[in-house]
C-alpha cells in the first residue's frame, strides 16, 4: 500500500507566488501521510502574454519550482512530482516539463509533453501550444521499487497509444497532471482518465488547475485519483485549491489486468482500406 496525493491549484502568473501555494499543499499532503505528491500542470505560472512570460522564463537548474521542489522532496522525504513548468531551453526554445524528485531531492527524470494542444473550440477560444513550447519525443516509465510510474500531461491524455506503450512497459501508475479548459472538461475529463485507467488496468493521477486564473483562463478543475477498475477513489472540487489523497494497493493493477488481460490478447492487424461504393451497389 501506497498514500499519494494530487494537488489542485489555480495558478497565477507569477512563479515567486506559486511556490509559496505548492509548498503549503505539498506540506499539508506530507502531513497527511502521502509518500508520493503530484501537482497540476503549469505549476509554476499561467501567462497567456507571450511577452511577459518571456521574462520569468528560466532553465532549469535557476527554475525556482524545480529549485524548492527538489528541496522539499529531501525534507520530506517524499516522491514529489511537479506535473510540470515552463523551463527555458538552452536553444531559446521552451519545454512543458514535468519533474520527478525523489525523497532524497535527486532529480529522478523528466518528461517533456509530447503533445501540443492545437485547437479551435466552438466557444471562440483558441490555442497554440506549438507556437511557444517544442514538443518531447520520449515517453518514460520509472521503476520507484513500490510501483512502476507512466508520464504525460494533460493534452497527452487524447492519445492512447502512449499510455498502452507505458502499461505494456510495466507502468502500473499512469500520471496526467492538467490544466484542462473548462469547455472540454466538462465534455470529456473523467470519462478519457476513465478510459485510460480501464483499457490499460492501471491507477490514474491527475492533478489539475482549477478556477479563474489571474490571466482571464478558466480550468476544470476535479483533479482525480482512479483505480484500475475505473473507480473514483477521489476528487477535488471544479475550482480552487485541495488536496486529495488516497491508498493505493499496487497489486490491484496486477489483478485487474489478471480479469481482463486485454494487454496481452492484443494482436497486430493489418487494415484494409476498400474501394468506394459504386452508385447502385458493390463494386465488382
Amino acid at each position: 500500500m501506497i498514500k499519494v496525493a494530487s494537488i489542485q491549484m489555480c495558478s497565477g502568473t507569477q512563479p515567486e507566488r506559486n511556490v509559496q501555494t505548492m509548498e503549503r499543499l505539498v506540506r499539508e499532503a506530507a502531513a497527511a501521510g502521502a509518500t508520493y505528491v503530484q501537482t497540476p500542470e503549469m505549476t509554476g505560472a499561467l501567462q497567456r502574454d507571450r511577452a511577459i512570460f518571456s521574462t520569468i522564463l528560466r532553465e532549469q537548474e535557476n527554475d525556482i519550482i524545480a529549485c524548492r521542489a527538489g528541496e522539499l522532496a529531501a525534507e520530506l522525504g517524499i516522491y514529489l512530482h511537479v506535473g510540470s513548468t515552463a523551463i527555458a531551453r538552452g536553444d531559446g526554445k521552451i519545454a512543458n516539463r514535468g519533474l520527478l524528485f525523489d525523497p532524497k531531492g535527486r532529480l529522478a527524470t523528466t518528461y517533456d509533453k509530447i503533445h501540443m494542444f492545437d485547437v479551435d473550440l466552438d466557444n471562440g477560444e483558441s490555442w497554440r501550444e506549438s507556437s511557444a513550447y517544442t514538443p518531447g519525443k520520449d515517453a518514460r516509465v520509472i521503476d520507484l521499487g513500490f510501483a512502476r510510474l507512466g508520464f504525460a500531461i494533460c493534452y497527452d491524455v487524447r492519445f492512447p497509444a502512449l499510455f498502452r506503450a507505458e502499461a505494456v512497459a510495466g507502468a502500473e501508475i499512469l500520471t496526467v497532471p492538467a490544466a484542462f479548459t473548462r469547455q472540454t472538461g466538462e465534455a470529456h475529463w473523467h470519462v478519457l482518465l476513465r478510459a485510460r485507467a480501464i483499457e490499460n488496468g492501471a491507477f490514474v493521477i491527475a492533478a489539475a488547475q482549477g478556477g479563474l486564473h489571474e490571466d482571464g483562463r478558466e480550468t476544470y478543475g476535479h483533479s482525480l485519483i482512479i483505480d484500475p477498475w475505473g473507480r473514483i477513489l477521489a476528487e477535488g472540487p471544479e475550482a480552487g485549491e485541495a488536496v486529495i489523497l488516497a491508498e493505493l494497493d499496487i497489486s490491484a493493477s496486477r489483478a485487474a489486468r489478471a480479469r481482463i488481460p486485454n494487454l496481452k490478447n492484443a494482436r497486430d492487424f493489418n487494415l484494409d482500406m476498400l474501394p468506394a461504393l459504386a452508385k447502385g451497389g458493390l463494386t465488382a
